[in-house]
């Protein structure tokens, strides 16, 4: 008898038997053979029912997903013999090491070896198939601030039953990469360049907003309300004002690269800020066997079913569907309609500015509370919102939407990026 790819050997216990059940039921089964030396040769176990206890504790409790159902032992004249079925929720791996090379475990020859992280994909993507929301998530060690207060000032319930419910938390008691989505280590990301002009050219600022979804999906749209000036324009002899983008569009757009880009890709929504349009391109075409023209009919296949459910569960999202007609519905009126370009990995949404070469009237007279505001800046360099809203003795809404207004007339700009308290200068 000799150690091979489906056969080792163990003299007495060690905490090691606990890798090699792991690497047979990752890798086509095998057999644990305790009480005989590397040579196959017999060596009598002094405590069997004690070791056998050890044996079945050991995997029981050291190993994720629970493999008990795949593992029998039994105690004979020459050892323990543990038979180790290959298991049907790979990868498993040590629950104290987690689900990363050093605890997941393979048979090689007659070795039990770390498995790479793409062998680790492997699996998961074989056991799961194409579910990438449902899959285990790579990364174990999460935490849920951002989402915890994002339910919170929905008023929903956070804990680990919703987080089940929702799907973040899979059968196995593991994370999935819904929950990974969802989390403050969240790897994907949201970039916002604001160039000047109408072609890529020189920035005037950009921004990569990183977290939770939920935290970037209320970032992003903070960041470009900032760009969505509100000028004076002429019709006819009217005076009026009016956003360069409708606000329900820029929403409805941004969630729409969220909540439906494929987050198979590791790039990230991009959106491009022009003096005519506004970009958004998110990674991922539309779904198999649909064409841009039905899902302006109001026909949805949701590439990401559980992170929609979990938006329209927060009241971010309506109903499935809707999203790109209540775009169409904001430029009924409007000469230029948003454009949208599919390609098989990527997904573009314009929105025309609805101001863009319209003749601007005459600002008029100075707005006295940008006019307090500038003079505090003129004095003291920095303004945030807390300053603004003592400054205006105005409510914290009001000064943010002061703030708004005069970084949209190009007053101010805002300094830095990613701060909680965000900060206000002068545009130089």
């Amino acid at each position: 008898m000799r150690e091979n790819g489906h056969a080792e050997f163990k003299r007495e216990y060690t905490d090691d038997i606990r890798k090699d059940a792991v690497a047979f039921a990752n890798t086509g089964g095998g057999v644990i053979r305790v009480g005989r030396d590397d040579a196959g040769n017999v060596r009598p176990v002094s405590d069997m029912a004690g070791t056998l206890t050890r044996i079945t504790d050991g995997i029981r409790d050291g190993v994720l997903p629970d493999v008990t159902g795949f593992v029998r032992c039994e105690m004979n004249e020459s050892g323990i013999v543990v038979e180790v079925s290959e298991g049907t929720d790979k990868p498993y791996f040590l629950s104290e090491k987690g689900l990363k090379p050093s605890g997941v475990y393979v048979r090689r020859g007659a070795s039990s070896v770390p498995a790479g992280f793409e062998r680790i994909r492997e699996m998961i993507e074989l056991t799961n198939g194409d579910g990438f929301e449902t899959a285990r998530s790579l990364a174990q060690d999460l935490s849920f601030k951002e989402a915890s207060d994002e339910f919170e000032r929905r008023g929903v319930e956070f804990g680990e039953n919703q987080m089940r419910a929702l799907g973040m938390i899979g059968q196995d008691g593991l994370y999935t990469n819904l929950g990974l989505l969802l989390s403050d280590q969240c790897a994907h990301a949201i970039k916002i360049a604001l160039f000047d002009g109408t072609k890529k050219g020189e920035f005037k600022t950009r921004e990569e907003i990183g977290g939770s979804l939920l935290e970037q999906t209320r970032s992003a749209f903070e960041c470009l309300s900032f760009t969505n000036k509100l000028p004076s324009v002429v019709s006819g002899l009217e005076r009026m004002e009016r956003y360069d983008y409708p606000e329900k569009a820029v929403r409805e757009a941004l969630l729409n690269a969220i909540v439906h880009r494929d987050y198979g890709f590791s790039g990230s929504v991009i959106v491009n800020v022009y003096d005519d349009r506004m970009e958004f391109v998110s990674p991922g075409g539309i779904a198999s066997g649909l064409r841009v023209e039905d899902l302006l009919l109001g026909i949805s296949q949701s590439r990401n079913e559980r992170l929609a459910k979990t938006f329209l569960r927060l009241g971010l999202v309506e109903a499935c569907g809707v999203g790109l007609r209540n775009i169409m519905e904001c430029y009924e009126d409007h000469k230029v309609k948003p454009m949208i370009t599919a390609t098989g990995g990527a997904f573009s949404l314009t929105l025309p500015n609805m101001n863009h070469a319209r003749p601007l009237l005459d600002p008029g007279p100075p707005n006295p509370r940008h006019k307090a505001m500038l003079d505090y800046l003129r004095t003291n360099g920095v303004v945030t919102n807390e300053d603004a809203r003592d400054i205006l003795g105005v409510k914290q809404t009001r000064a943010y939407a002061i703030i708004r207004e005069m970084v949209g007339a190009g007053l101010i700009v805002k300094r830095g990026s990613g701060r909680k308290d965000k900060e206000y200068v002068l545009v130089e």
